[in-house]
C-alpha cells in the first residue's frame, strides 16, 4: 500500500518519519501528473512546490495556522493533502474542486484567490485581527517571483515591515512565472542569487543567523554567489523591515522542516521573509523540458507530454496575426502585455517586433498609463490584457486615459465566460466598466473577419481611447487572406431581416441569436430580425430608429454582466417617448458563476438559445 493512499489530511503527515515523507512526495508529485493530465489545469507550478507544501503541513497546524497561497496556481499538492484527494478528479469540473484556493471549498484555504500580489495583504489582514482579538496562530504567506513584482506585494510588504507583525512571508522564485519575469525586481532576485561579494554583513544579521540550521550556511558556500543573498545586512526586504534569510533551496526538505519548527518554536521572529528557490515542472521531463515549464495545460498523455488542445484558429490567433500585418506598414504601432505575452498572442509581435513590444511584468495599472505616455507622443500603443485583469487597472483607464482623451487600444481577451478557469477568470464586467466612460469607443466583433476590420479600423482612431472585446474561443471558418472591410464607427449591419421582433446582438452570442430565432420561426411562425451591432458606445441610433418603423419588441443579447450594452440601447429608447417599445435584455444572471463548459455556463446564466427562446415566447 502506498503511503499517499494512508495520507487524508495534514495530520496523518505528522505520523511519517522524514524518510517515509520523502516518499510521500514522489508518490504525491506523481498522482499530480497523472490527475493534471486528465483535467488539465496548472501544473508546472504545483510541482515546483511538493516539498514546500508537505513541509509547511508537517510542521504547522493547519487549519489552526493559517497558510495563503498567491494567484492558487499551485495548490494542487495542497488540495490532495487537505482532504480534497478523493475529488481531485474533479478538479475544474462542474461541481467539482476550484483551480484556485476558494473559502467555501475547504477550511483549510483561509482566504481565496486567482489574481496575483494579493497573499502577502491578505496575510496582514489576519495578523492584525489575530493579535486584536488575542488569538495565537502563525500566518504564512507563499507568492512567486512573478507576483512579487506587482506594487500591491510591496504595499503589502511596506505595511508588514511598519507594522513589525509576526507572520511568515515565502518567496517561491523559480525564475519563471507564467512568462519570464521581467523588470528590476526580476535582476534584483537574479543578482541575489549571483553575487560573488561578501560585503555590508551586519552584527544584527550575525546574531540573528546564529539560530539558523547549519544547513543553510552549507548549501550557500556549495552554490556558487549565494552567499549575498545569505548574511546579507542590505538586502531590499531587510530595508522594507523584514528578517530576510535566503536564498535556500526549496527541494530540501529536511531543510524546510527545521526552519519551519524553529519559526514555530519562535526562535525566528517574523516579520520573516523566506527566500526559496525551485524549479518549475520539476519531475516531469516534459515539464522541465517546455518553454512555460507547463505552466496552464490541457488534458496530454503521460508518457510523451504531447497536450491535447484544439488546432483550430482563436480569436486571440486573429488578434496576433492582425497587429502583426498592422504593424508591418504603421511603425508608430506598440504592444504592451502584463506578463501575458503568449496568452495575449502577442509573442508574434515580440518576435517580429521585438524594439515595439514590452512585457511590463504583473503590472496592469502600469501599463495603463504607460501606454498613455505613448500615446500623447503620437505613438499607437495595443494594451492586450485579459478583461478580468484589466479590472486590477481601472483608476488608470478612467483617470489617465478617459479623461486626457487619449488613443490607447485596449484588446480585452477572454471576455465572457471562460470554462475551468471559473468566475475569478470570467470577463463578465469590461462592457459595465468601460461604457460608462466618457470618451470612449467600446467593440464586440461576433466572427474572425469582424475582429480583423475592427482592429483595422481602430488605427484610425487617433482622438479618444477604443476596447475591443473578444472571447477564449475558437472563430469558426476564417479567411486570413480576405481584404480589410471598412466599419464606421458606431455602425451595425442587419444579419437578417424580418419584422415585429428585433434581436440586437453584441459580439459572439450571434451564433445563438440565429439558433433562437430558427426557433422562433418554427414554433412561432415568426421571423426575427438580428442586427448584429458591432458598437456597445456608440451604438447605432440611426438603425434603432429605422427599426421602430415595423418593430415594438426589441431584445438585446450580450455575453456581460448587468449595466453593460444593454443599458445603452434601453437608454435610447426610454428617451424615445414612445409606449408601444417592449425590451427584453439577456445578460449574464446576477452572481459568480463557477467553473464548468462554456455551454453549461451559458445555460445557467440563462443566455443559451433555449433559455433565450423561452423567455422570448413567453413575452410574446
Amino acid at each position: 500500500m502506498s503511503i499517499l493512499s494512508k495520507i487524508n489530511f495534514p495530520k496523518d503527515l505528522k505520523k511519517l518519519s522524514l524518510q517515509d515523507l520523502k516518499t510521500f512526495n514522489d508518490e504525491l508529485r506523481t498522482f499530480t501528473i497523472e490527475t493534471v493530465s486528465k483535467t488539465g489545469g496548472h501544473l508546472g507550478a504545483s510541482l515546483g512546490v511538493v516539498e514546500l507544501t508537505t513541509a509547511l503541513h508537517y510542521v504547522f497546524d493547519t487549519p489552526k495556522d493559517k497558510i495563503i497561497w498567491d494567484v492558487g496556481h499551485q495548490t494542487y499538492p495542497h488540495k490532495i493533502i487537505t482532504g480534497r484527494k478523493k475529488n481531485i478528479h474533479t478538479l475544474r469540473k462542474k461541481n467539482g474542486l476550484s483551480g484556485f484556493t476558494k473559502r467555501s471549498e475547504s477550511i483549510y484555504d483561509p482566504f481565496g484567490a486567482a489574481h496575483s500580489s494579493t497573499s502577502i495583504s491578505a496575510n496582514l489582514g489576519i495578523t492584525v485581527a489575530r493579535d486584536l482579538q488575542k488569538k495565537s496562530f502563525d500566518v504564512i504567506s507563499i507568492i512567486g517571483d512573478g507576483a512579487i513584482s506587482a506594487g500591491m506585494a510591496f504595499e503589502g510588504l511596506n505595511n508588514i515591515g511598519h507594522l513589525n507583525k509576526n507572520s511568515l512571508i515565502i518567496l517561491n522564485d523559480n525564475e519563471m512565472s507564467i512568462a519570464k519575469p521581467v523588470g528590476a525586481m526580476s535582476k534584483y532576485l537574479v543578482n541575489l542569487l549571483s553575487s560573488k561579494t561578501y560585503e555590508n554583513i551586519r552584527d544584527i544579521v550575525k546574531n540573528f543567523t546564529k539560530k539558523l540550521p547549519h544547513e543553510i550556511g552549507s548549501f550557500a558556500k556549495k552554490t556558487e554567489g549565494y552567499l549575498k543573498g545569505y548574511l546579507t545586512g542590505n538586502t531590499l526586504f531587510e530595508e522594507l523591515g523584514m528578517n530576510y534569510i535566503g536564498p535556500i533551496d526549496g527541494h530540501n526538505l529536511d531543510l524546510l522542516i527545521q526552519l519551519f519548527q524553529k519559526y514555530k518554536e519562535k526562535e525566528l521572529h517574523g516579520p520573516l521573509f523566506l527566500h526559496i528557490i525551485t524549479e518549475k515542472g520539476k519531475g516531469y521531463a516534459p515539464a522541465e523540458n517546455s518553454n512555460d515549464k507547463f505552466h496552464g495545460v490541457s488534458s496530454f498523455d503521460i508518457e510523451t507530454g504531447v497536450q491535447n488542445k484544439s488546432k483550430d484558429k482563436t480569436y486571440t490567433r486573429v488578434v496576433s496575426d492582425t497587429l502583426n500585418k498592422l504593424a508591418q506598414k504603421d511603425k508608430k504601432i506598440t504592444a504592451i502585455t502584463a506578463a501575458m505575452p503568449s496568452g495575449t498572442g502577442l509573442d508574434k509581435f515580440q518576435e517580429k517586433f521585438p524594439d515595439r513590444f514590452f512585457d511590463v511584468g504583473i503590472a496592469e495599472q502600469h501599463a495603463v498609463t504607460f501606454a498613455g505616455g505613448m500615446a500623447t507622443e503620437g505613438l499607437k500603443p495595443y494594451v492586450a490584457i485579459y478583461s478580468t485583469f484589466l479590472q486590477r487597472a481601472y483608476d488608470q483607464v478612467v483617470h489617465d486615459i478617459a479623461i486626457q482623451s487619449l488613443p490607447v487600444r485596449f484588446l480585452i481577451d477572454r471576455s465572457g465566460f471562460v470554462g475551468a478557469d471559473g468566475a475569478t477568470h470570467a470577463g463578465s464586467f469590461d462592457l459595465s466598466y468601460l461604457c460608462c466612460l466618457p470618451n470612449f469607443i467600446v467593440m464586440a466583433p461576433s466572427s474572425g473577419e469582424e475582429l480583423k476590420n475592427m482592429l483595422n479600423f481602430s488605427l484610425s482612431i487617433n482622438n479618444k481611447p477604443c476596447a475591443i472585446r473578444y472571447p477564449r474561443d475558437t472563430v469558426g471558418a476564417y479567411d486570413e487572406n480576405k481584404p480589410f472591410e471598412k466599419i464606421n464607427l458606431g455602425k451595425g449591419k442587419i444579419v437578417q431581416k424580418g419584422k415585429k421582433v428585433a434581436f440586437l446582438n453584441l459580439g459572439t452570442r450571434i451564433h445563438q441569436v440565429k439558433e433562437t430565432s430558427k426557433l422562433l420561426n418554427k414554433k412561432n411562425n415568426l421571423q426575427s430580425t438580428i442586427v448584429d451591432m458591432r458598437f456597445a458606445k456608440p451604438i447605432d441610433k440611426q438603425l434603432l430608429k429605422s427599426l421602430l418603423k415595423n418593430h415594438d419588441i426589441f431584445i438585446t443579447v450580450e455575453e456581460n454582466a448587468i449595466g453593460g450594452f444593454s443599458s445603452q440601447v434601453n437608454n435610447f429608447f426610454l428617451n424615445q417617448s414612445i409606449n408601444q417599445i417592449r425590451l427584453l435584455n439577456f445578460f449574464m444572471k446576477d452572481e459568480f458563476i463557477d467553473q464548468s463548459d462554456m455551454t453549461d455556463q451559458y445555460k445557467q446564466s440563462g443566455i443559451s438559445p433555449e433559455e433565450i427562446y423561452k423567455k422570448v415566447s413567453n413575452f410574446l
